[in-house]
């Protein structure tokens, strides 16, 4: 509960514009497009504004998912600009305060019903499982063993050390989420546990194939989400994967999976 996480905000792009632009575009503001912020931290992931390339308009909308992944992911409060859910743009605008009209209004008619499905589906996901909004610091100490209330976990299934979170050009990551770690009480006094999950992260343009962690930190495994094909199964699929199995995450993607923890069976 000690931070306010999120994306974007009332002041600057919107979040399909900041995977759709590399510059603001605030011509209709009358002011020779000075105004605004100029430091967005923005990619238009190949084309700048509308496109009708379908490899780039299907990575801009996976980068939306990766974004809504990481920020409802998150520890803390997530804070959502209304109308990033259905896929809202300003036309690259970033300082619309003075536009009363198609730019600032949110367009109900080419609502993205896909995005609006998966940002429900996320919310109602961290609003069920309260490993991912403690109301408690991690302790990063033992629970059973050597398995500790988070751990991080590098691509080849092992755990991370201080040198690797040195490591300037790593673009993968691996966590571990204990349900059984959260060391908090409900209302009426009872612990609080939840499902053990593990997500990764590869925000790598190539496939990175990821080894699941040693079977102390879960014996099997079942896919929740994956942003990249846009999935989201909050019980977990079908598909089954065993501890230390190797699992290909797509690039530019998001991967989550659930252990169902024998508590709550």
């Amino acid at each position: 509960m000690a931070s306010i996480n999120f994306i974007t905000a009332h002041d600057g792009f919107t979040l399909l514009d900041l995977v759709s632009y590399n510059d603001k575009h605030n011509e209709a503001n009358s002011e020779d497009n000075k105004d605004g912020e100029v430091n967005n931290r923005c990619w238009n992931c190949g084309a700048e504004g509308p496109t009708d390339n379908e490899e780039i308009n299907a990575l801009r909308k996976k980068q939306v998912r990766n974004f809504l992944a990481t920020l409802f992911l998150s520890q803390g409060v997530p804070m959502m600009v209304a109308g990033d859910e259905l896929g809202k743009t300003q036309q690259g605008n970033n300082n619309a305060y003075c536009q009363d009209n198609e730019i600032s209004w949110i367009d109900w008619a080419n609502k993205d019903d896909a995005l609006i499905e998966f940002t429900s589906k996320l919310i109602n996901f961290r609003q069920d499982h309260p490993v991912f909004c403690r109301r408690k610091w991690f302790q990063y100490k033992p629970i059973k063993g050597n398995i500790t209330d988070i751990e991080w976990f590098l691509p080849e299934g092992t755990t991370m050390s201080e040198e690797h979170w040195q490591t300037t050009f790593a673009k993968t990551l691996g966590v571990y989420f204990s349900g059984d770690g959260i060391q908090a009480q409900s209302e009426t006094g009872e612990k609080i546990i939840d499902h053990n999950f593990y997500l990764m992260f590869n925000a790598h343009s190539e496939v990175i194939d990821f080894i699941l962690p040693p079977k102390d930190w879960g014996p099997s495994w079942k896919l929740v989400m994956d942003t990249h094909s846009g999935s989201f199964e909050p019980e977990g699929g079908s598909k089954e994967y065993n501890s230390s199995e190797k699992i290909p995450v797509q690039g530019r993607s998001v991967v989550l999976l659930i252990n169902k923890n024998h508590k709550l069976s």
